[in-house]
C-alpha cells in the first residue's frame, strides 16, 4: 500500500486504489501520515480537521472517521493505533511519497557533480502531481499542514534549474524559469537564474530588462533596491562580462548564516535527570516534516531557563543551522511583554535579513521569518512567554526544528492547537540541591559540613535561584564556615517574600537576599536600593547614574554579585523578586528627602533626553520651558538616534510618566507626556499616547498650570481623533482653544483652530473645516509662524479638494509645499505631497498622482511616520487601480492594511473592502 500526498490524495494498493470520499477522512489520514510514527493528540486532530474551530461533538465524530478509515485500509488497518488520547500511524516511510521526496532531495544534495545532482532533483520533483493534498486541505489548513512541503518544492525547483544552467542548458531552462519568475516576482533567486539563462542564451539585453523591471517595481512599491547578489549579476551582464556561473550547491542553494544566540550555560548544573531525558527523547523524534514543540513551565525562580539553556548547549551540534533565543518578558511587572513582531525582527537580524527588507505588518513578517526557517534544522528557545498567542507567530512553519518555550503558565493552548509537549519543572529534591551546592562550592567543603549544608538546603526550600545566591556568597568567602551561612539564614527568619514561597514549605528569600546585599560596598548597596525607585523595566548606565548622582562602578559590582543582570549590552535589569527586595530596602533605609531627590534626578534625566529627542524628530514643533537641572541627558546626534532611543526607552518612559504622577512630580508628568507625543503618534502607538496624555492632563490640572493643561487638551484632541473618539476630540480641542485665548497665545490658538479643522474633516463637515483652517492660517501669519502657516495652507488645499475645487487645491498646496521646502520641514513636505497627489487623482491625472504619492512615501520613511505612510499607500492604491494596475493596487493596499490593522485605524475597514473587491471577495492575506 502506497500513499501519495504530493497532489490529490491517492491510496494505491495491489488490488486497486482505495477511495476515501469524505474530505475529513482524507484529511485525518493525511495528518497522521505526515506525522508517521508520532502520536497526534485528539485535540490537535480536531483543531486541524475543523479549521481551528472544533464543534462540540468533534471527538465523537473523529472516532467515527477513524473507524471508517480503518475499514477502508482493510489489511493495513492495524497500522492505525490509538492510545485513548491520541492516534498514530506506522507505515514504511518509503510508502509515503512526501517522505520519499525528502529522502531523495537529501540524497541529491549530497552529490558533488551538478549533472548527477540535477538528475536526482528532477526525479524527486517528478513525484509531484500538483499541489500537495489538493483535494483535501482547506485554504486555512494548507499553510499549517503542507506549507513546508510547498516551500521545499519551490526551493528544490530552484536548485534543479541551477544545475541545468551549470550544465549549459540555458535555452531548455528558460520556459520553466519564465513561468516561475512570473508566479513569484519577488523571489530574487529565480530572477537571478532567469538573468543567467537569458545571458547564457545570448539574450543579454533581455536579462538587463528583467533586472530593470524588478528594480522599478521594488522602488515603486517598497522603496527598496534589489539585493546585492542580483546587483552584482546585473553589473556583470551590463559590462558585457559572462554572467557568473550558476553553481548548484551540495546541500542548499545559498550559504546561510548560522546564528548562535543561546545565553551562557550556568556552571555547576546538576539534577533534572527526568526532564533532560524527556527533552532528549523529543529531539530524537524530530522529523523533517514536523516541528517539535515543548512547553517548560514552573514557578518563578525554579530554574526553567537554566534547564533549557543547559540542555540546548548540550545538543547544539544536532542543529547545524543554529540556535535562536529571545526573552519574551511575559511576567515582568514593569515592562510590557515582548511583541511578537519585535522578536521576529530580532530573529530576522540573526538570519542576516537586511532591515529594509523586513515588511511592516506582523503577518508579512511571520511569512518572511518562516520562509527563512524552511529547510533548516534549528533550535529555538522562547523564554518567559506570557501566553500562547505571544508564542504562535514565532513558531516555524516548516519541519525539522525543535522549539522550547518557558513560561510560568501552562500554555495549554499550544498543547491543543500545535501539539506541544508539556514539561513541568518543580523545586529541586534535597539530593539535587546538595549536588548544586557541591558543584558551586566543592564536594569536599560540602562533605565536611554536611549538617550545615542540609540546613541551607532546607532554608532555600529547593528553589534554585535562592540556592544560587547563597552559593555565590559562600564561594566568594571560602574562609567562612557553612555553619555561619546557615546561622545567618536563621537569624533573619520571619520576613518572607511571598513570591519565594514553595509548593510545600515557606522559603525565607529575604534572608538569602539580605545576605548578598550586606556583602556589597556602601556605594553598590546604595545603588541597589535606589534602583528599587526606578520605574523599570530596565535601566541604562546614564539613567542609573541619575539615580545616585554620578557613576562609580556600582553597576558592575551588582552584576558580579548576581543582583543585577546586563541582559543586553548597556541595559540592566532585576529579577522581579530582587526588585521587590530593593524597593523594601530603599523604603526602610533612605530618608524621604533622599528618595525624592533620587526620583527627581531620574525624571530630569528622562525628561531632558526626551525633550532633546523630540526636537530632533520634529524640529519645527513648538518648544517648552523646562526647569533647569543638573541631570545629564543622553547624547543624541540626530533623528535616527532619537528614534532608536525612544524605541528602546518607550516602556521606561511610559512607566516614568505614571510614577511621576503618583509621586507628586506633576510637572514632569505632563512634560514627559508632551515630549513622548511625536514618537507615539508616528509609530501609531495611540493607546499608549492616550494614557500618557490623560495622565499628563490630570497632572497639569493638579498644578493649575493652564499652559500645561492647554497642551494636554490639544494632544488629547489629536489622539482621540486617531482613535475615532470624535466627541472627546471636539471637547478637548475646544477647551484647549479656550485656554490659549485666555493666555493670549495666538500661535497656539491657530493650532487649536487647525485641530478643529481636522475634526470637521473627520466628520465630513468640509465647509466648517475650511473656515477653521483659514482662521488658523491668519493667526499663524499674525504670530509669524511660517511652519504653522504652511500646515494651515496644506489643510486648506486638502479641503478645497474635498469640496470639489481640485485646481484650487493644487494651487494652495503648492504654496504650502514651497514654505515647507524653504523650512526643510520634511514631515510637512511629505504630508503636502500626499495632498497634491490626492488632487491630481481627483482630476484623473493618475500618473502625476502616483509620482506625488511616491515622493511622500520616501519622506515618510525618513521621518518614521508609519500612519501617514499607510494613508499615502491607501491613496496610491486608488491611483494604481484607476490606471488598471490591479496587482500594484492590491500590493500597496496590503501594506497599508498591515499598518492600519496594527494600530486599529478606522480606515482599515475601507482598505479591507477594497482588497476584497479586487480579489474576488478574498482580501489576499
Amino acid at each position: 500500500m502506497r500513499f501519495r500526498l504530493l497532489g490529490p490524495f491517492v491510496i494505491d494498493t495491489s488490488a486497486g486504489p482505495v477511495v476515501l470520499r469524505r474530505r475529513r477522512e482524507r484529511c485525518l489520514l493525511a495528518v497522521l501520515l505526515l506525522h508517521n510514527h508520532v502520536p497526534v493528540p485528539v485535540e490537535r486532530l480536531a483543531y486541524l480537521l475543523w479549521d481551528g474551530e472544533p464543534v462540540p461533538t468533534a471527538r465523537q465524530q473523529l472516532h467515527s472517521h477513524v473507524s471508517r478509515v480503518r475499514a477502508a485500509l482493510r489489511d493495513a488497518a492495524a497500522l492505525l493505533s490509538s492510545t485513548g488520547t491520541s492516534y498514530q500511524i506506522d507505515v514504511d516511510d518509503d510508502a509515503i511519497d512526501a517522505r520519499r521526496f525528502n529522502g531523495m532531495v537529501a540524497a541529491a544534495r549530497a552529490r558533488t557533480d551538478p549533472a548527477e545532482r540535477g538528475a536526482q532533483l528532477r526525479a524527486a520533483l517528478d513525484l509531484w502531481r500538483g499541489d500537495a493534498l489538493d483535494d483535501t486541505v482547506s485554504a486555512w489548513l494548507r499553510p499549517r499542514l503542507v506549507g513546508d512541503l510547498d516551500e521545499l518544492r519551490l526551493v528544490v525547483t530552484e536548485e534543479w534549474l541551477a544545475c541545468e544552467l551549470a550544465a549549459g542548458r540555458h535555452v531548455e531552462a528558460l520556459p520553466e524559469l519564465t513561468r516561475l519568475a512570473a508566479a513569484h516576482p519577488t523571489r530574487e533567486g529565480l530572477l537571478g537564474l532567469s538573468m543567467r539563462a537569458l545571458d547564457g542564451a545570448g539574450r543579454g539585453l533581455e536579462a538587463l530588462e528583467v533586472y530593470r523591471r524588478h528594480q522599478q517595481r521594488l522602488a515603486r512599491e517598497f522603496g527598496l533596491d534589489p539585493g546585492p547578489e542580483l546587483q552584482r549579476l546585473h553589473l556583470a551582464v551590463l559590462r558585457g562580462h559572462p554572467a557568473p556561473a550558476a553553481v548548484a550547491p551540495a546541500s542548499r542553494p545559498v550559504p546561510r548564516p548560522v546564528p548562535a544566540q543561546l545565553p551562557p550555560a550556568v556552571r555547576g548544573f546538576t539534577g533534572r535527570g527526568e526532564a533532560l531525558a524527556k527533552l532528549d527523547a523529543l529531539a530524537a523524534g524530530v522529523a523533517p516534516n514536523a516541528t517539535v514543540i515543548c512547553t517548560v513551565a514552573g514557578t518563578a525562580g525554579v530554574g526553567k531557563t537554566t534547564l533549557v539553556v543547559h540542555w540546548a548547549h548540550r545538543v547544539a551540534d544536532r542543529f547545524p543551522d543554529g540556535q535562536l533565543y529571545v526573552n519574551l518578558r511575559g511576567f515582568d511587572r514593569t515592562a510590557p511583554p515582548t511583541d511578537p513582531a519585535e522578536a521576529i525582527r530580532g530573529f530576522l537580524d540573526a538570519l542576516d535579513v537586511a532591515p529594509q527588507r523586513v515588511p511592516v505588518g506582523l503577518e508579512a513578517q511571520v511569512a518572511l521569518y518562516r520562509s527563512h526557517l524552511a529547510g533548516r534544522r534549528m533550535l529555538l528557545v522562547l523564554d518567559n512567554a506570557r501566553d500562547s498567542e505571544q508564542v504562535r507567530p514565532l513558531l516555524p512553519g516548516a519541519g525539522g526544528c525543535v522549539v522550547l518555550v518557558t513560561s510560568r503558565n501552562e500554555l495549554s493552548g499550544l498543547h491543543t492547537s500545535e501539539g506541544a509537549e508539556p514539561l513541568l519543572v518543580d523545586l529541586l529534591p534535597h539530593t539535587d540541591a546538595r549536588w548544586l551546592l557541591a558543584a558551586r562550592l566543592g564536594a569536599g567543603r560540602v562533605a565536611d559540613e554536611s549538617a550545615a549544608v542540609d540546613e541551607i538546603v532546607e532554608s532555600c526550600a529547593g528553589l534554585p535561584l535562592a540556592l544560587a545566591i547563597v552559593a555565590a556568597r559562600a564561594a566568594g568567602r571560602p574562609a567562612f564556615a557553612l555553619a555561619d551561612v546557615a546561622a545567618s539564614l536563621r537569624q533573619v527568619a520571619g520576613r518572607q517574600l511571598d513570591a519565594f514561597t514553595g509548593a510545600e514549605r515557606d522559603v525565607d528569600a529575604r534572608a538569602v537576599l539580605s545576605w548578598s546585599y550586606a556583602a556589597l560596598s556602601p556605594a553598590a548597596a546604595r545603588m541597589f536600593r535606589l534602583l528599587g525607585l526606578h520605574p523599570g523595566p530596565d535601566v541604562t548606565g546614564p539613567a542609573a547614574a541619575g539615580l545616585t548622582g554620578g557613576r562609580d562602578g556600582s553597576l558592575a559590582e551588582l552584576v558580579r554579585a548576581n543582583l543585577l543582570t546586563e541582559h543586553v549590552p548597556g541595559r540592566y535589569t532585576f529579577h522581579d523578586l530582587l526588585r521587590a527586595y530593593a524597593a523594601e530596602q530603599v523604603e526602610a533605609v533612605d530618608p524621604p528627602a533622599d528618595r525624592l531627590a533620587a526620583q527627581r534626578r531620574t525624571l530630569d534625566h528622562y525628561l531632558h533626553t526626551a525633550y532633546a529627542g523630540t526636537r530632533l524628530l520634529s524640529p519645527h514643533r513648538e518648544t517648552l520651558d523646562l526647569e533647569p537641572s543638573d541631570a545629564q541627558p543622553e547624547p543624541l546626534a540626530d533623528a535616527r538616534q532619537s528614534l532608536a532611543w525612544f524605541t528602546a526607552e518607550r516602556p521606561v518612559l511610559l512607566a516614568a510618566i505614571d510614577q511621576a504622577a503618583r509621586s507628586g512630580f506633576d510637572r514632569h508628568a505632563w512634560q514627559l507626556s508632551w515630549a513622548l507625543a511625536t514618537f507615539l503618534d508616528r509609530q501609531g502607538l495611540w493607546r499608549d499616547w492616550l494614557h500618557a496624555a490623560q495622565v499628563g492632563l490630570a497632572a497639569a490640572e493638579r498644578l493649575t498650570d493652564r499652559r500645561g493643561a492647554a497642551h494636554s487638551h490639544r494632544l488629547l484632541a489629536h489622539v482621540s481623533l486617531k482613535l475615532n473618539r470624535t466627541d472627546d476630540a471636539q471637547r478637548h480641542a475646544t477647551r484647549a482653544l479656550e485656554l490659549y485665548r485666555e493666555l493670549g497665545d495666538h500661535g497656539r490658538q491657530a493650532q487649536g483652530h487647525l485641530n478643529l479643522a481636522e475634526i470637521a474633516v473627520h466628520c465630513g463637515q468640509y465647509e466648517d473645516g475650511f473656515r477653521q483652517a483659514s482662521l488658523a492660517r491668519d493667526l499663524f501669519r499674525a504670530a509669524a509662524s511660517p511652519t504653522g502657516e504652511a500646515n494651515a495652507l496644506n489643510a486648506m488645499g486638502w479641503l478645497h479638494a474635498q469640496l470639489g475645487d481640485h485646481r484650487m487645491a493644487l494651487a494652495t498646496c503648492r504654496q504650502a509645499l514651497t514654505l515647507h521646502q524653504e523650512l526643510s520641514n520634511r514631515q510637512g513636505e511629505a504630508e503636502t505631497w500626499d495632498s497634491i497627489g490626492f488632487a491630481h487623482h481627483q482630476l484623473h491625472e493618475h500618473e502625476a498622482a502616483i509620482s506625488c504619492f511616491q515622493r511622500a512615501l520616501a519622506l515618510f520613511e525618513d521621518t518614521g511616520d508609519r500612519c501617514f505612510e499607510a494613508d499615502t499607500l491607501h491613496h496610491l492604491g486608488d491611483s494604481h487601480l484607476a490606471l488598471g494596475d490591479v496587482k500594484a493596487a492590491r500590493d500597496v493596499w496590503r501594506r497599508s492594511l498591515d499598518v492600519f490593522e496594527s494600530v486599529e485605524h478606522p480606515d482599515a475597514a475601507e482598505v479591507r473592502t477594497k482588497l476584497a473587491d479586487v480579489t474576488g471577495g478574498v482580501a489576499g492575506r
